[in-house]
């Protein structure tokens, strides 16, 4: 029997429970196959970058994210004539090309260049068919070369210099807490000083007359 003001017992015991638990028995069968399978795409794009295409550097859209820098779709096709390079060629480089984005800053067109041109300056293009080596190509045995398994060129956080100096005398008689009342004291107080001032300046013009 039920006491006091308690809940009345309502379960509910008899859905098919069993049926509907989630479990996660295949994540360490995922786990490997997922590893196999990123294993088996390196080796099928080899000696190519494992992280993909050359990105850029772009700022996402909104006030809320605009102060931040990630990697974009593609290079814009000014970024790619200002570097130097073909449009129909970046492809098959390794550099990936957004022809829909359009620069809306030098600055930030000059820092995509950049990279295109320190890309560029550190590329090895191996030849299609092994022994025959066209303008642009390297000599280098293809299975001696190193594969890259991190990002592309990734994006550095530029962390700004801190500069320290000494706390003079002044500041250490000073109270910032002091001060800051003080300021809210006169907003405060601005409109009924201003009404004595007022009232002062009256009086003392009637007993001139």
């Amino acid at each position: 029997m039920v006491k006091h003001n308690n809940v009345i017992p309502n379960l509910h015991f008899h859905k098919h429970w069993a049926g509907r638990v989630k479990t996660w028995f295949n994540q360490p069968a995922r786990k490997l196959r997922r590893r196999v399978a990123r294993q088996s795409k390196a080796a099928s794009i080899f000696p190519r970058p494992v992280a993909g295409s050359l990105r850029p550097a772009v700022r996402p859209p909104t006030a809320k994210y605009n102060m931040k820098t990630r990697l974009g779709r593609g290079f814009t096709l000014e970024e790619l004539k200002a570097a130097g390079v073909n449009v129909r060629v970046a492809s098959t480089i390794g550099i990936s090309v957004d022809r829909r984005r359009v620069n809306s800053s030098q600055e930030a067109m000059n820092v995509n260049v950049q990279r295109l041109k320190e890309y560029t300056s550190k590329l090895v293009v191996f030849p299609r068919v092994a022994g025959k080596v066209k303008k642009g190509d390297s000599a280098e045995d293809v299975t001696a070369a190193k594969q890259l398994t991190t990002a592309v060129l990734p994006l550095v956080k530029e962390v700004e210099a801190v500069e320290f100096r000494e706390i003079t005398e002044a500041e250490k008689k000073s109270s910032a807490y002091m001060k800051l009342r003080q300021n809210r004291a006169d907003v405060r107080l601005q409109g009924a000083r201003f009404k004595r001032a007022k009232r002062l300046a009256a009086a003392a013009a009637e007993k001139n007359m």
